[in-house]
This record gives C-alpha cells, sequence and structure tokens, in this order.
C-alpha cells in the first residue's frame, strides 16, 4: 500500500480501501481480511468525529501520521480499527467496519465461535477486529512499513459495485454519506440508525 493513496481527506480514501487486506499476526497465527465495508470520519468539522473537540490523548494517533492504525473502545465492549489517512496534524481516518475472511478462517472462526457463519465472522467493527486479533496493543501501529499490522493493495473493486449511505449507529451528523459498503456482499453489516440521532431540521 502506497501512502501517497492515504494522504488524502477521509471520504476520499475510503471507498478506495474496499477490496485492500488488513492482516493481523499474532503468537496464535494470522488473519487477513479483504474490506467491504468503511466509514469516514474528519476532525473538528465532523460532530461525529472522535477528534470533534479536539486532539486528546485518546485520539492522539488520529491526527496522524497516514498510514496508522487508530484503534479505540466502543461502548466499553468491543475494539474498532481505523485507517489514519490525510495530512499530519490533521485528525481524519476511516473506520473499517466489515470484510470478508481470506486466511486464517479457523483462527478466526475460534476468536469469534465455531458456529459463526463465514459471511458474519468480520461483520461489523468490532467483530472485525475480534477475528483479526486486534486490540488496544495496536493502536499507533504502522500498516505500512510495520509487521504486526500490514494494509496491503487487494482486488480492484470496480466503482459500479460500490454503494455510498449514511453511517450507521451514530447519533451526530448521521445522515452524511460517508459509509462505503459493496454492493450485495453478505459481508457488509446491516444499517442501523442509532435511537439518539435527531432528524434534520424542518423534518
Amino acid at each position: 500500500m502506497n501512502v501517497d493513496l492515504l494522504a488524502h481527506p477521509a471520504e476520499e480514501v475510503a471507498p478506495q480501501l474496499l477490496g485492500s487486506v488488513l492482516t493481523c499476526k499474532t503468537p496464535e497465527g494470522t488473519v487477513s481480511i479483504a474490506i467491504t465495508e468503511t466509514e469516514a470520519y474528519s476532525g473538528a468539522a465532523d460532530p461525529a468525529s472522535h477528534a470533534y473537540r479536539g486532539r486528546t490523548p485518546r485520539n492522539g494517533v488520529m491526527f496522524g501520521p497516514a498510514g496508522h492504525l487508530y484503534v479505540y473502545r466502543s461502548h466499553g465492549l468491543h475494539w474498532c480499527a481505523n485507517v489514519v489517512t490525510g495530512t499530519d496534524g490533521i485528525a481524519s481516518a476511516v473506520l473499517i467496519r466489515a470484510g470478508r475472511v481470506i486466511e486464517g478462517k479457523d483462527l478466526a472462526r475460534e476468536r469469534r465461535g465455531e458456529r459463526v457463519e463465514s459471511a458474519r465472522l468480520a461483520r461489523g467493527p468490532g467483530n472485525f477486529c475480534q477475528a483479526l486479533g486486534i486490540t488496544a496493543e495496536h493502536n499507533g501501529a504502522d500498516l505500512l512499513t510495520g509487521t504486526s499490522v500490514v494494509l496491503s493493495e487487494g482486488e480492484s473493486v470496480p466503482a459500479a459495485l460500490i454503494q455510498v449511505g449514511p453511517r450507521v449507529g451514530v447519533s451526530k451528523a448521521h445522515d452524511w454519506q460517508h459509509r462505503f459498503y459493496l454492493a450485495s456482499d453478505p459481508t457488509v453489516s446491516a444499517y442501523r440508525l442509532s435511537p439518539r440521532a435527531k432528524p434534520p431540521a424542518g423534518a
């Protein structure tokens, strides 16, 4: 993966990451997942972003440089992985929402549960990280030159297969068309509107 591809705003990079492969190597083994769903989050202009109110110890990785992994805990339960994009010093990242396991399926299923269907092994950001074995220790990992977690180019995805829609489960800026996913792909997570989301003014 070339850093030049990532050195752009998240909403430009997010659709280009579809088809790319994220690989995580752990003592238990290696799992690789082809990305099928992403969401873009920027900084001060994005009310749904962790960086909306500025830089903190928690979100510091999100401010760059591009090509690193930003990992955070969602609702105290699940780890979520983001690819940092854009210009160093300006917050921008792409949340990886779902993917298709292409290597290490047995290990991914061991982590997720023996009865989990193949299409659901990495469906949803928390499940994606669980299948890969990504945790807080991977926060800040260099995806381009590192060895534990690596982002690489995969199969090219035709533009006609890419669908665009609102982000899932966020209460602010929930109607922004910053979610990108492969049409009719069974690994893509279901859309869910946050119960705390407020309708646009005048609606």
